[in-house]
């Protein structure tokens, strides 16, 4: 009965605190950010290519973080940017100078990846080193769709070199290769990282050798998104000597280009993935170089921004992803109940003193009035308020209240005897 009395008190203490409590997270939670995802969809290139790889290697260490990742193969950047812009895909590899003007409006960039040089292999009975020399020849420019088309086609409308002019082939780069060895074909483009197998293959190939684009420095100069770069004579081989001699090339960069309602989460995570796997040095770029905010055709995220300012974000520093993107996401609604809960420390001690100190003082208005009229009290009436103490002492008995409030009560009982015995006197 006593542990029942005692709820009721806490409840009427505490209750009304608990329902504020709770409204302020209700309404904190009409702000809260939806879950991560925890499937994505990306496009990467052809199966076997560097998108592709890379795409893989995402897919892993997206796994270990409990998402998956489903990968599309494409023919390349204009088709992955067709995907993205048509909402089918939530992130994509895109070559620099791929997207023309209107293409970009909405997509957001998590910053360029790695050089992508366009190498330009040749017959080894030729000694070209400038696109109109191509004139006549047959041109393997890569699929519809692919990045390459897009830049060799490109360079070759500045040149003034027109379809009639050259016989255009749309071949995979692994046709264009193999048909290159052959003989088939003069001139196969391709635009690959240097860690290509395919690209080292060609390199080591006699029947086949390494255009130097002697007027690589006015390439770059016109178009921003594309570099100037040096194969050093060696690089690939020294034993060898391959390639013979320094090579001179052009290279566009590739970005992750990703919807620009992506999760904040998910992007801040696959920054991190980002700096993980394109980190590491090649041919081309020193450590720590990539990823990077330079050389982006497209605006970078704000959480790319950040990223590139400050470095990971701090929960995910330190917790797994899931740990810190419950977290991130819960803060709008600990932040209200830290607000409610330090001003309540302070207001609800005093609140619960005062009526547990009510429930005692209450009794005593009556016992003050009982003992300003005993003296011109009769007989009577003295019998009267000796039953009436004698009521109060038993409701007394009966109230339950925290041994911290103990002693209160047992003032109280005193002096209920007090004023008894001035009663009891003069009954006698």
């Amino acid at each position: 009965m006593k542990d029942k009395q005692n709820w009721k008190e806490l409840f009427a203490v505490y209750g009304p605190l608990v329902a504020l409590v709770l409204i302020g997270f209700v309404l904190a939670y009409q702000y809260i950010k939806p879950a991560p995802p925890d499937h994505l969809v990306m496009a990467s290139g052809e199966k076997g290519g560097a998108y592709d790889q890379f795409a893989h290697r995402y897919q892993s260490l997206l796994a270990a973080q409990g998402i998956t990742l489903k990968i599309i193969n494409t023919h390349g950047s204009v088709d992955n940017l067709g995907l993205l812009s048509q909402g089918k895909v939530d992130m994509a590899f895109v070559q620099g100078g791929v997207a023309r003007p209107g293409q970009t409006t909405g997509l957001e960039s998590l910053g360029s990846l790695y050089y992508e040089p366009l190498w330009v292999f040749q017959r080894a009975d030729l000694n070209l080193d400038r696109l109109p020399g191509m004139k006549g020849l047959r041109l393997a420019i890569g699929p519809d769709g692919s990045g390459t088309r897009s830049l060799v086609e490109l360079l070759l409308e500045e040149n003034q070199l027109t379809v009639d002019e050259t016989r255009l082939l749309s071949l995979d780069s692994a046709e264009a290769a193999r048909r290159l060895r052959e003989g088939s074909i003069d001139i196969a483009f391709f635009v690959a990282s240097a860690e290509s197998e395919r690209v080292t293959a060609l390199l080591h190939d006699p029947r086949v050798s390494l255009v130097t684009i002697r007027r690589a420095t006015a390439y770059a100069r016109r178009h921003p998104f594309l570099v100037e770069l040096t194969l050093p004579e060696g690089a690939e081989d020294l034993a060898s000597n391959i390639p013979p001699r320094d090579v001179r090339l052009l290279a566009a960069t590739s970005e992750l280009v990703i919807q620009p309602d992506l999760h904040p989460a998910i992007a801040s995570l696959m920054m991190q993935i980002l700096d993980q796997v394109h980190r590491e040095a090649s041919w081309f770029s020193g450590e720590g170089e990539f990823p990077s905010a330079r050389h982006t055709s497209f605006p970078l995220s704000a959480e790319a921004e950040r990223y590139y300012r400050n470095g990971p974000p701090f929960l995910q520093r330190y917790l797994p992803f899931w740990a810190a993107s419950l977290l991130d996401r819960t803060k709008i609604m600990i932040l209200p109940l830290l607000g409610l809960l330090l001003p309540l420390f302070k207001v609800v001690p005093p609140l619960y003193r005062w009526r547990m100190r009510a429930r005692i003082y209450r009794w005593y208005e009556e016992l003050q009035e009982v003992d300003r009229n005993i003296l011109s009290a009769s007989m009577e009436e003295k019998a009267d308020y000796l039953d009436k103490l004698n009521e109060l002492e038993k409701e007394v008995r009966e109230v339950v209240v925290p041994l911290s409030f103990a002693y209160q009560l047992y003032h109280l009982r005193l002096h209920i005897d007090f004023v008894r015995d001035k009663l009891e006197p003069s009954e006698k």
